[in-house]
């Protein structure tokens, strides 16, 4: 699946006869929920496939993802240049994935792996152990594959987090233009009130997205949000985005600030926030893995966000967080336009790292 969004289709249509772009009702069984919209009417969450899709757009995702994954990955890829499949490949692919800040666990379990089928299948030629760690890494990936729902609640209530400088703020207004583009109408709240100009960055995401934002100059984070929320749903908004203050996991203060963000939401929406997402810079390797761990220990994430994939030799880190964390992956990115952040895909990514 390659949209979170997808409009109901009318009840007299007809099911295509062949694979249908991106938009189109699937004709493939169903996988995976989401919510959709009509007008401005919220319609029941629909059941959509997750297989890759051929549009032309998403190849071009692809593309960027192979190129932006080329520096982890041609590190991987080199041990599989060989003639033979031998032990000193093995040794090689053990230092490459641990080079990938693939992680211990991650490594072991997909050394092991390509080992198993390898000597299952009678493989002797150093392609098919790529192809086979294709696979092998696929599986370990595919536990993170889960869209992000929509329409379930109206609004629905996404709270973000994250340290400074993982593209929180970025991300969140790449984020609100997918949502708007799949017809739903957002509200930003800019509870960010501890980094100077961080209101006046979402400020700017809102212009361009053509959304409304809800912010106080020096006011409290916890009030924003409340007043947010409780806007959201007078308004008759889909969806209202909180963005938080970057910290450390180790700013104890700060980490309690999010918690108490988290409660005043609650009590603005009884069953809010529905999604709190923590964005995270794939060039921090296993340090994200680490975030991922405190934030969640703190916040109960539902979802990460991974940026700045492009140029990274560290991309190995989404394998340690399916080993060791397997919080869902909605969105990685690759670059700074609103096109560089795309839904996340086991087969694709895997594909890619060793394109």
């Amino acid at each position: 699946m390659f949209s979170f969004f997808r409009k109901k289709p009318a009840p007299t249509s007809a099911p295509p006869a062949a694979p249908a772009p991106a938009t189109a009702a699937p004709t493939a069984p169903p996988a995976a929920k989401t919510g959709g919209l009509i007008g401005s009417a919220l319609v029941a969450p629909m059941e959509v496939p997750v297989a890759p899709a051929v549009a032309p757009e998403r190849q071009s995702w692809l593309n960027r993802l192979s190129d932006g994954l080329r520096k982890t990955g041609s590190s991987i890829s080199l041990v599989f240049t060989g003639a033979t499949i031998d032990d000193a490949l093995y040794e090689e692919l053990e230092a490459a994935l641990l080079m990938a800040d693939t992680g211990v666990a991650a490594t072991e379990f997909l050394l092991n792996e390509v080992k198993r089928k390898v000597q299952a299948s009678g493989a002797t030629r150093p392609v098919q152990a790529k192809n086979i760690l294709v696979d092998a890494l696929t599986q370990l990936l595919k536990p993170l594959e889960k869209p992000l729902v929509i329409g379930e609640r109206q609004p629905t209530v996404i709270m973000v987090a994250g340290v400074n400088g993982a593209g929180k703020t970025t991300s969140i207004g790449k984020l609100t233009r997918h949502l708007a583009d799949g017809g739903a109408s957002v509200l930003l709240a800019a509870a960010d009130t501890f980094r100077a100009a961080a209101r006046e960055q979402l400020a700017v995401w809102a212009d361009r997205n053509r959304v409304e934002i809800v912010s106080q100059e020096g006011g409290d984070p916890a009030a924003v949000s409340f007043d947010a929320v409780t806007a959201g749903r007078a308004r008759g908004k889909n969806v209202v985005i909180v963005d938080t203050a970057g910290r450390l996991p180790t700013q104890l203060h700060l980490m309690e600030e999010l918690r108490k963000i988290k409660r005043v939401v609650t009590k603005a929406e009884a069953t809010a926030p529905h999604e709190v997402l923590l964005v995270i810079d794939g060039n921090t390797g296993q340090n994200a893995l680490q975030q991922v761990k405190a934030f969640d220990e703190a916040l109960g994430l539902t979802g990460l966000v991974v940026t700045k994939l492009d140029g990274t030799a560290k991309g190995g880190v989404l394998a340690a967080i399916a080993q060791e964390k397997p919080i869902p992956v909605y969105f990685i990115g690759v670059g700074e336009k609103l096109e560089d952040l795309e839904t996340f895909n086991a087969r694709e990514f895997a594909l890619a790292l060793l394109a």
